[in-house]
């Protein structure tokens, strides 16, 4: 079944109005940042087709980009890089995050709807959901920002670092990525500590 407003109209049954769905992209890949959305829909929202953005295809992710941010009542979204990331860990940065998207939204939510089992230390009430982009449409719509967004932000990097094909893989560990850092050693925009890319991370092998 798709995601609905189960949770949202529990919330508004109980007098709470603004309710913000918030997820991540990014936190398995070998390179690029870890990227949150907050966003918060309006009581009547009607936005068809809406799920959790991996059960969707690229195209379908950039139209329901383009209505989610006409119909959302307020959307922020928070960058982490790949040096933080190494530096706090990437359970940390998904945190730091989150923290920022929802710390960014206006209005301020009244209550969070969060995928997965993370608490963020913020004050305002919220309700971790595993397998929330699932199940919550607000965090079904978060997903589908923070996706866009960071596949974008990898689209922008492969001009910038072509051979190892972030346009195609995203920075997760494709064969095709792997044997590229085996042939060119990781560049500056790979996380340090990750699988394969560990046993290549040697200063003199950063590419700048």
């Amino acid at each position: 079944m798709p995601p609905d407003y189960k949770y949202e109209l529990q919330a508004q049954a109980s007098g709470v109005n603004l309710v913000a769905g918030i997820d991540e992209a990014g936190r398995g890949p070998l390179a690029g940042p870890v990227v949150a959305a907050a966003v918060i829909l309006g009581p009547n929202s009607a936005i068809k087709g809406l799920n959790d953005s991996k059960l969707l295809t690229p195209n379908q992710r950039e139209k329901l980009f383009t209505e989610i941010n006409k119909e959302a009542l307020a959307i922020n979204f928070s960058i982490v890089t790949a040096d933080t990331i190494d530096r706090i860990n990437i359970l940390q940065a998904t945190k730091l995050a989150m923290r920022q998207a929802v710390q960014g939204l206006a209005p301020q939510p009244e209550l969070l709807l969060i995928d997965g089992p993370i608490n963020l230390h913020v004050k305002i009430p919220q309700i971790p959901i595993i397998k929330g982009d699932q199940l919550s449409l607000s965090i079904a719509a978060a997903s589908v920002i923070a996706k866009v967004t960071r596949d974008r932000i990898m689209e922008e990097l492969h001009n910038r670092f072509p051979q190892y094909r972030f346009d195609r893989n995203k920075g997760y560990g494709t064969k095709e990525h792997i044997s590229a850092i085996r042939k060119h050693g990781p560049c500056i925009e790979h996380r340090k500590y990750f699988g394969v890319v560990k046993l290549f991370c040697q200063e003199e092998l950063f590419r700048h």
